[in-house]
């Protein structure tokens, strides 16, 4: 990829979703091997990711392998194996997070830096791209600014014929509410390590806010909860700011939201596109859909572009970390009562457009406003109450008893979270995806043809056969048929954009004849662009190595292994510690570090408060203690940066569990030998 090509990073939980997202427009797909990703539950065989890669090349987009969780020193062997294994398969970067690989032999991969390297720095990117990383993926929570500072310090003092490292950034999806890379909750509440994909998400439970006096700040409310990213009105001042692969979040996700929120952001960046000549896309092709894409029609927890922009106030889903939907309309009667499968409501929609189906779901908020799901059994049109009235009436069954849903009575919003319409949409195919050719028939003497094919990118082909030929009875006629015998491509990756006849005479040619000097024709134009997508180039790292931003790393810096710990060391590093893993740190630390501030969010923050009559001054800074059930966390709040800590310790449980670790790093700085 060149620096002046966009890029769309598309995840995939499985081959079939990662081809239905090369079909719906993704330059690339990430996707999880064997083993070592960071989803536990998101691993894909060898043989289904060489299948993905020989699907994705026909288009010239790339295949991405996750290999980002920490690793253990029994594990680095195996992690090479797989390596060399995904190398053959044809894979084209892995994504790594432990800087232990960079020791090991590997093949000449590229190597893209995973969200879990926490990058959020110009000299965490800069060092990390002199260590020969050749893509980064940078922290969630930078604004416009820092992302262009950093793509400034890449581009900076760089060798003659060297190119800085691709940005890559986060654009839709679940938000993971701490900086990546740091956040230990799961593994000290339940030995399940985030940094080996195995996160229990505490940051979705519901959580007692109390303040320094033990006084409740909020009740059962989500605070660590994010809602979803979406940054679709970003865009193009991304772009400006120096990103070019656009990442979105879901290899837990389902078909159906891979094959939309692609289909979304392709839209956007082609319409950029046509509009920016200077910019291209990375890969081949033009897409068809049958559908609308739409943000909203996915489970989301409602939407926020993060700290983009700056920091704002409403970007927690504090109220419940499920999807609340989309409004419909507003329930006018309740008949309950009657038997299980015949209680029903009615409700009345807003938009006379809307349709009901029987299976889709909806939704609604209580008193307390938590969120109440029920799926509709069967739904029935009703007449309008009043002659003329533009709205639409309906009659839900819903599948669970009225008396199960809680507060749903006359006048209740209600929003619905799954149409079945939509469902079965993109169950079927939807999108179709074309590479366009400029065909031109010839011939030579009287009997041999060539058809020569050219596509968007230049590439070029042609097939010959030898065939007696004799005129046309009619030339007009003759000509269509030949025309509209070449441009049938529906078995193809290609499309016609043009088909020229250019014959020395109005020759009669059979059907069977085109038909095989087209598939021999197209089939060489594969072969040909399959050439033409060579290997990205493995970045070679800097000599002598780049020293490390610090010279000592904590827990935080997440080595787990010894040949983590002598990369470190051969760039400078004298320091280093084990990862939190190792259950080293068996007191209270920094459990999360997050640029989301609940103090902030709930309007208790100093600054907030800074030239309020009467309230500055008495608004401080203390900390604030979360409480679900028997665990306690606390949240310190480090003002200067504009972070929160997270603060608790490993569970006395999870130290029995857990084996010892076997490493032995420095924790103190060692003394130095005497001459």
């Amino acid at each position: 990829m060149f620096a002046h090509q966009l890029e769309l990073l598309a995840p995939a939980r499985t081959a079939d979703i990662g081809i239905e997202a090369i079909n719906h427009g993704a330059d690339a797909v990430y996707i999880g091997g064997p083993g070592f990703g960071a989803r536990s539950s998101a691993d894909n065989p060898v043989q289904d990711i060489a299948r993905l890669v020989r699907h994705a090349h026909r288009f010239h987009s790339r295949i991405f392998v996750t290999l980002n969780t920490i690793l253990r020193d029994d594990e680095l062997e195996s992690a090479r194996k797989l390596v060399r294994q995904l190398y053959d398969a044809g894979v084209d970067a892995l994504i790594i997070q432990d800087m232990g690989l960079l020791e090991l032999d590997l093949p000449p991969i590229q190597l893209h830096a995973s969200t879990q390297t926490d990058i959020r720095t110009p000299d965490k990117a800069r060092f990390l791209q002199d260590a020969g990383l050749s893509q980064l993926v940078l922290a969630r929570e930078l604004t416009l600014p820092k992302i262009a500072a950093i793509r400034q310090a890449l581009s900076a003092d760089l060798p003659a014929n060297t190119e800085p490292a691709l940005l890559e950034f986060f654009v839709h999806g679940a938000l993971c509410v701490a900086y990546s890379g740091q956040c230990f909750i799961s593994h000290a509440h339940t030995g399940r390590s985030a940094n080996r994909g195995d996160c229990s998400q505490a940051c979705r439970l519901p959580y007692q806010v109390l303040d320094e006096k033990g006084r409740f700040v909020a009740h059962d409310k989500h605070v660590l909860s994010m809602k979803d990213n979406n940054q679709s009105a970003n865009m193009e001042a991304l772009i400006d700011a120096g990103i070019r692969s656009f990442k979105i979040e879901g290899r837990y996700k389902d078909m159906g939201y891979v094959k939309n929120i692609t289909a979304h952001y392709r839209t956007l960046l082609d319409d950029i596109l046509t509009r920016r000549p200077e910019l291209a896309a990375a890969s081949s092709g033009h897409c068809r859909y049958t559908f609308t894409p739409d943000p909203n029609q996915n489970f989301n927890r409602e939407f926020t572009d993060y700290f983009v922009q700056g920091r704002q106030q409403d970007i927690g889903a504090f109220d419940s970390p499920k999807n609340p939907g989309q409004p419909i309309g507003w329930v006018t009667h309740v008949t309950s009562g009657q038997g299980h499968g015949k209680d029903y409501f009615e409700l009345e929609t807003t938009d006379a457009a809307t349709v009901l189906q029987n299976g889709d779901g909806l939704c609604y908020h209580d008193l307390q406003k938590e969120l109440v799901g029920l799926q509709t059994n069967r739904v029935e049109a009703l007449p309008p109450a009043e002659k003329g009235q533009a709205t639409q009436r309906w009659r839900v069954y819903p599948k669970d008893p009225l008396s199960s849903l809680k507060d749903l009575r006359k006048g209740r919003e209600i929003n619905r979270n799954r149409s079945m319409d939509w469902v079965r949409t993109l169950d079927k195919k939807s999108a179709d995806r074309r590479i366009g050719v400029w065909m031109t028939l010839s011939d030579i003497g009287t009997d041999q043809l060539v058809l020569s094919l050219t596509d968007a990118e230049g590439h070029t082909a042609q097939a010959s056969t030898k065939h007696a030929l004799s005129l046309a009875h009619d030339a007009t006629q003759a000509l269509a048929r030949t025309i509209d015998q070449l441009g049938r491509l529906g078995d193809t990756v290609f499309e016609a954009l043009d088909v020229k006849v250019s014959l020395s005479q109005p020759w009669f040619v059979p059907a069977s004849v085109l038909n095989a000097l087209r598939r021999d024709a197209t089939d060489a134009l594969e072969a040909s662009r399959l050439k033409a997508c060579t290997r990205l180039p493995r970045a070679v790292p800097r000599t002598p190595p780049t020293p490390y931003p610090e010279d000592s790393l904590t827990y935080l810096a997440n080595v787990f292994n010894h040949k983590a710990r002598d990369f470190y060391a051969r760039h400078g590093v004298k320091v280093i510690a084990a990862a939190y893993e190792s259950n080293e740190e068996t007191g209270d630390v920094s459990l999360m570090i997050t640029k989301h501030c609940v103090r902030y969010s709930l309007s208790l923050c100093p600054k907030q408060a800074k030239g309020v009559t009467g309230v500055q001054g008495t608004v401080k800074a203390e900390p604030l203690t979360l409480v679900n059930g028997k665990d306690t966390l606390t949240l310190r709040f480090d003002c200067k940066p504009c972070e929160m800590h997270v603060v608790g310790k490993i569970r006395p449980t999870v130290l029995a569990s857990t084996p010892a670790s076997p490493l032995k790093f420095y924790r103190t700085r060692p003394t130095p030998m005497q001459a």
